[in-house]
């Protein structure tokens, strides 16, 4: 019989329609010339790099990572494919072989720090020239360059083995708030930067300039500049609240977008339990009635967070079903009394929808005292992905 997959009982449904439908919303804003970038960092934010892939890489024009090897394995999509090769950039940190490898992949790297110049000897040693984008900080207090640093912040970069491609930033103050002066200072001090940049080196020809994500390429068009960043909204999810109110303000509507990631478990067992049942650990609930239960194969272990423990609900049959007791590392019990056929199986809905009723990312952000981008990214990359 062999070995059961723990996709087998708890699995992930990602809807490619949707994070399409999603990208075309966002083509439908863009600016003339404005390209659209899909961002895969973070597993794809929890749907997969594996699985989202392919119909992201349809979907956009440019490709976003934190690390080299998904950058080399778009590569490998696309010479298996013969898909269009499609710009790549690699955001996060990359050591020597790595600058190597993408230099050689033609992927482009993030410039953020003098420390980089520990590239040059391996770059000039291969033969190769990697393509670099100088990451400036205007205000996040993260990676890059100030722009007052430059022009003597990037004296060591070398053009025999780096060649500079573009510019980039990143908002920091822009999804929790609904004005957002702090931002035009950002773009402002990104715009002086890009000058600097230009002068410091004596670039002339085409630089590519990007510093808006979701939020940003929603609610600030003079922040579409060459590209645009889309992550959370490409999956369908909304950066927050605050950005939510401020489209619909701006924009007269709140654009349509579809989230494109659903959660399901089957029931490892049913059960009825006496009236004055203890669940779980710590004994925190106790059943009023005779209620009957099915235990779910999942707990924090798989990303569901320890504190949606008696405040969340999952979907069985279009009806809501609460979590009862609190959630384990492997376990989850939840009250089916009024949802499940007498006898057998059930199959719950964490995240998705199920008839009716629908479990969002924000509600379980709201319960779990987070925000959704850690609702999904932390979900187990062991779970098994279904592109439907």
């Amino acid at each position: 019989m062999g070995i059961r997959h723990p996709g087998e009982v708890s699995w992930l449904e990602i809807d490619a329609n949707a994070l399409a439908h999603n990208a075309r919303v966002f083509r439908e804003m863009l600016g003339a010339g404005v390209r659209l970038g899909g961002v895969l960092k973070g597993n794809a934010y929890g749907h997969g790099f594996a699985e989202t892939l392919p119909p992201a890489h349809a979907a956009c024009d440019a490709l976003f990572l934190i690390e080299a090897r998904d950058a080399l394995a778009v590569r490998a999509f696309e010479a298996r494919t013969s898909a269009v090769r499609r710009p790549v950039l690699v955001l996060g940190a990359v050591d020597a072989d790595e600058a190597v490898e993408l230099a050689r992949a033609g992927v482009d790297v993030a410039l953020t720090d003098a420390g980089q110049a520990r590239f040059i000897p391996a770059l000039r040693a291969a033969g190769v020239r990697l393509r670099g984008q100088i990451h400036l900080d205007t205000g996040l207090g993260r990676e890059g360059f100030m722009p007052d640093e430059i022009p003597s912040a990037l004296q060591w970069i070398a053009p025999d083995a780096i060649e500079v491609t573009g510019v980039l930033s990143h908002f920091a103050n822009i999804e929790d708030v609904t004005e957002q002066s702090y931002a035009a200072r950002q773009l402002a001090a990104f715009e002086e930067g890009v000058r600097r940049v230009r002068e410091a080196l004596g670039l002339t020809g085409p630089l590519e300039r990007h510093i808006a994500a979701s939020a940003a390429a929603l609610l600030l068009p003079a922040a579409q500049k060459d590209v645009v960043r889309i992550g959370i909204s490409l999956y369908g999810l909304w950066p927050s609240n605050e950005t939510r109110l401020s489209a619909h303000a701006l924009l007269g509507r709140v654009p349509e977008l579809r989230p494109a990631l659903s959660w399901r478990c089957r029931s490892q067992l049913t059960k009825w339990l006496p009236a004055g049942s203890y669940v779980g650990y710590g004994c925190t609930y106790r059943c009023p009635t005779r209620m009957r239960i099915a235990v779910l194969p999942l707990g924090y272990y798989d990303g569901y967070p320890r504190l949606l423990s008696s405040r969340a609900h999952v979907l069985v049959n279009g009806q809501r079903c609460p979590v009862l007791g609190r959630v384990m590392m492997n376990h989850t019990v939840i009250d089916v009394t009024g949802a499940a056929q007498p006898e057998g199986v059930v199959t719950a809905t964490l995240l998705g929808r199920d008839g009716d009723e629908q479990v969002s990312a924000d509600q379980l952000a709201i319960w779990a005292q987070t925000i959704n981008y850690e609702v999904v990214t932390r979900i187990g990359a062991h779970l098994r992905r279904i592109v439907i």
